[in-house]
């Protein structure tokens, strides 16, 4: 097939298309992130970046014949990007496609949906964490990974390299397996919301019950630690006492990880919306058995 082929057949839903399009055009695309960057590691790194947003913006190129020109440019600007800036900053390309707000959104748009949820799904959860916080949420800034995750920015950096070098290589040789990437999200959505809707209802202990580890471990950016409901029912009546009221934003999930974006709603004469919050939640046996949470300032 020629280029133009590739790209109808990735748009789709053939990842091996995509995958064969991307090594096609990788030396092309190699040279440009040479000419810009000095290393060629971070070259090289811009390359895997490129391919991944070609991943997820395949269905928005219009003109198949324009897939090597078009390949190029994104490489251009993660190359610039990265010159901006020491440490790696938000791929907005992969958040601003056509104004999509979450994964479910930008995974039922494009074809390749269920090889994307799949790729990301058999990361391990290391390496899993940094790439949905990367790529579908808002906390994509190293810094803010770092401080979410409770790891130096360094071994973000270094986990992100590794997840880039393990989907460009699942990229290259794609094989398309149904997974019901959407109904993670689906599903965690709904249990965020009846997490907040527990918490102004004054049953969050009972929600807590029923779907979370007893022994659940609780994390701070701030290096606060506890185990255990207790503090987190504590927390959360202080808080809807206050009148505070949690409120959910956005959701992001791949298997047994999830990303909750949490609104502090302020009631009273004047409504007020405090800082973002952010619960990362670890799933074992189908129970939350990690919950760190981190607040912009």
């Amino acid at each position: 097939m020629d280029t133009a082929d590739l790209v109808r057949a990735a748009q789709d839903g053939d990842a091996g298309a995509l995958g064969a399009l991307i090594a096609h055009h990788r030396p092309a695309m190699m040279a440009v992130a040479l000419s810009l960057l000095s290393q060629p590691a971070d070259a090289e790194d811009a390359v895997q970046d490129a391919a991944l947003t070609a991943l997820v913006r395949i269905g928005d190129l219009r003109d198949p014949a324009a897939a090597g020109p078009w390949l190029k440019m994104i490489v251009r600007n993660r190359c610039r990007t990265a010159l901006r800036s020491p440490a790696p900053t938000p791929v907005d390309e992969l958040r601003a496609v056509a104004g999509l707000g979450n994964p479910d959104d930008l995974l039922e748009r494009h074809a390749l949906r269920d090889w994307v949820a799949q790729a990301v799904a058999d990361l391990p959860p290391s390496l899993r964490t940094v790439t949905m916080l990367r790529y579908f949420t808002a906390v994509s800034s190293t810094h803010d990974m770092a401080a979410l995750c409770g790891i130096p920015a360094g071994t973000v950096r270094r986990r992100l390299h590794e997840a880039r070098r393990a989907l460009s290589a699942k990229l290259a040789a794609a094989r398309s397996r149904p997974f019901d990437g959407a109904g993670d999200w689906r599903r965690s959505r709904a249990a965020a919301e009846a997490a907040a809707e527990a918490g102004i209802g004054g049953t969050f202990g009972a929600y807590l019950r029923d779907g979370w580890d007893p022994h659940v471990r609780s994390a701070w950016a701030g290096g606060r630690r506890e185990h255990g409901f207790a503090p987190l029912i504590r927390i959360m009546d202080s808080n809807v006492a206050a009148g505070m009221l949690p409120r959910v934003r956005d959701v992001s999930a791949s298997r047994d990880l999830a990303l909750w974006q949490i609104d502090v709603v302020q009631t009273g004469p004047e409504r007020v919306c405090a800082a973002d919050a952010y619960w990362l939640l670890s799933m074992h046996d189908g129970r939350v058995s990690e919950l760190r949470i981190f607040q912009r300032g």
